[in-house]
């Protein structure tokens, strides 16, 4: 025994958890450094709560790991309890069957995660193996369960999680994505029903599947790893600490209430430390999707400012903040002031004058345009194959926003990714249209009643000033109406400068300079319908 749990337990190198390949960009393995970083925070927040006692050397505390992949939370708590707990049950032995049979509970997200978190945490597949660390099991599942779950279709879609059932529909042979976590009605009678006995947990910790996704080319652009945080904080835990995508402080869209969901992560006070990565790639190596990643640590019996980690290469900003002083959460804590300063002045939001999406009610994907113009038809301004373009459209297929085909249009794109590059453009070269002008749902428009007016906004779009605003609030590629609150309107009646801009609104050099060096210059001199 003392073999096998010297292996399993103590750090290795290399460690095969680092190295395995991840099943999606939504479904991410956490590479052993990341989860321990997160192991620490918690610790931080235990022994403050604790007066100053050692979480790791509690042999009461069980933790949970509601969407475990690899096996990695698990397995490094594990490590830290067989540690902490030494003194307390000196017998190896009796302390790991303790820990792993008392202490540590996980629910596979699929069954061959769940082979590999048993791997990684009791060193076989079986927990009852003749290869287990733990002796005291007696099913092959032990405290990790996995179970195929099945959607519940209502009106063509699961009303849990929202999945499409033309999709996620399917024969035994392929997953379901229907994660039992949440999908139930009631989590504690579930858990109970699982792992057996009161299940109360102090710690909930877990990496969660970030958006629905069927490997087999399905995929659903519906973010669902907010229903693991409320579900987690639904079981009354003294902690939970997640990772989750950055998007959620500014963007994004998921099932049922997302927007709730932020609001209630702004405003419950109960979040004590938010770290988070702006490049995905920083973070979790090989994994590159816009926005970013971070983990948070909420405390059930703390009310207050959070510290805040914003990482990004070499460089951490650290502050403390209530997160709820804005709609959305600012991300950039050196933007604040700024910000301030110009919501100080109450001017109306440019956001009045610009369009939703798909404005003219046709898709970005629309193709029935002609490229020749026939009588009385329309210019319609479109991006086909990466390039725009102007077709030709019959007036009489048009049948929304009517009133907005005889106005002159600054278009902008919907859609502009950088990875989180900085300085960063932000947005696309905006495109000026003239009046009786329509385009595809690929663009937004503002909409003003002259060329010279059009001209003016042009210039105002192009200013960082412009798009540093629209950066506080656009986290990932799409750029919605929301995005463009923050950017107060002007007068449209001459060209617009940084200059002019950043002494209106009082900036310091030091606020100037920061702008500077985050925001890249636009050129509006080059042709916008190659950008």
């Amino acid at each position: 025994m003392s073999n096998q749990a010297s292996f399993a337990l103590r750090s290795r190198n290399p460690d095969v958890l680092t190295c395995i390949a991840n099943l999606s960009n939504d479904e991410v393995f956490t590479p052993p450094e990341f989860a321990n970083r997160m192991l620490d925070t918690l610790a931080e927040a235990w022994a403050a709560n604790h007066m100053g006692a050692n979480l790791w050397a509690d042999q009461t505390v069980k933790f949970l790991d509601p969407c475990t992949k690899s096996g990695v939370f698990l397995r490094e708590i594990t490590s830290r309890l067989t540690q902490g707990l030494e003194q307390e049950i000196p017998d190896l032995q009796k302390r790991v069957n303790h820990i792993l049979t008392r202490q540590v509970f996980g629910i596979g997200i699929t069954q061959i995660t769940s082979l590999l978190a048993r791997r990684s945490v009791y060193c076989s597949k079986h927990a009852n193996g003749e290869h287990s660390i733990a002796k005291s099991f007696a099913s092959d599942e032990g405290n990790i369960w996995f179970k195929r779950t099945k959607h519940t279709w209502d009106e063509g879609r699961c009303r849990y999680c929202g999945a499409p059932r033309e999709i996620f529909e399917r024969g035994s042979a392929l997953e379901t994505h229907a994660y039992a976590f949440i999908h139930t009605d009631n989590i504690k009678i579930q858990l109970t029903d699982i792992f057996g006995g009161n299940m109360q947990f102090e710690v909930i910790i877990g990496n969660p599947p970030y958006q629905m996704t069927d490997a087999a080319g399905g995929g659903v652009d519906a973010s669902i790893y907010h229903l693991f945080v409320d579900q987690a904080k639904r079981l009354d835990p003294k902690f939970v600490c997640m990772v989750i995508p950055s998007r959620w402080m500014a963007g994004g869209r998921g099932v049922g209430d997302f927007d709730g969901f932020r609001s209630r992560m702004l405003g419950d006070h109960g979040t004590r430390e938010v770290v988070d990565w702006e490049v995905m790639s920083e973070a979790f190596p090989g994994v590159d999707f816009e926005g970013g990643v971070c983990y948070f640590l909420w405390d059930k019996h703390y009310k207050g400012s959070a510290r805040v980690k914003t990482i990004r290469g070499d460089s951490v900003v650290e502050s403390n903040r209530m997160l709820d002083e804005f709609d959305v959460f600012v991300r950039d804590s050196e933007a604040v002031g700024v910000l301030r300063k110009v919501l100080a002045h109450g001017e109306k939001s440019i956001s009045e004058i610009l369009t939703n999406t798909e404005p003219f009610k046709f898709e970005s994907n629309f193709t029935g345009y002609s490229l020749k113009k026939r009588a009385d038809d329309l210019p319609m301004y479109l991006i086909s194959g990466g390039k725009r373009i102007i077709g030709y459209v019959r007036r009489d297929e048009i049948t929304k926003n009517l009133d907005l085909i005889d106005t002159w249009k600054v278009l902008v794109a919907r859609g502009y990714g950088e990875r989180g590059a900085k300085p960063a453009n932000v947005l696309g070269k905006p495109w000026i249209a003239p009046r009786n002008s329509v385009c595809t749902g690929s663009f937004m428009f503002f909409y003003v009643g002259s060329e010279a007016e059009a001209k003016s906004l042009q210039s105002y779009f192009a200013t960082k000033f412009f798009r540093f605003l629209v950066s506080l609030r656009k986290i990932t590629q799409n750029a919605f109406r929301s995005t463009y609150t923050w950017v107060p309107a002007q007068s449209w009646n001459q060209t617009w400068t940084d200059k002019a801009l950043f002494k209106k609104y009082k900036l310091t050099q030091q606020e100037i300079d920061y702008i500077d060096s985050v925001i890249k210059p636009m050129d509006l001199s080059a042709t916008a319908e190659n950008e």
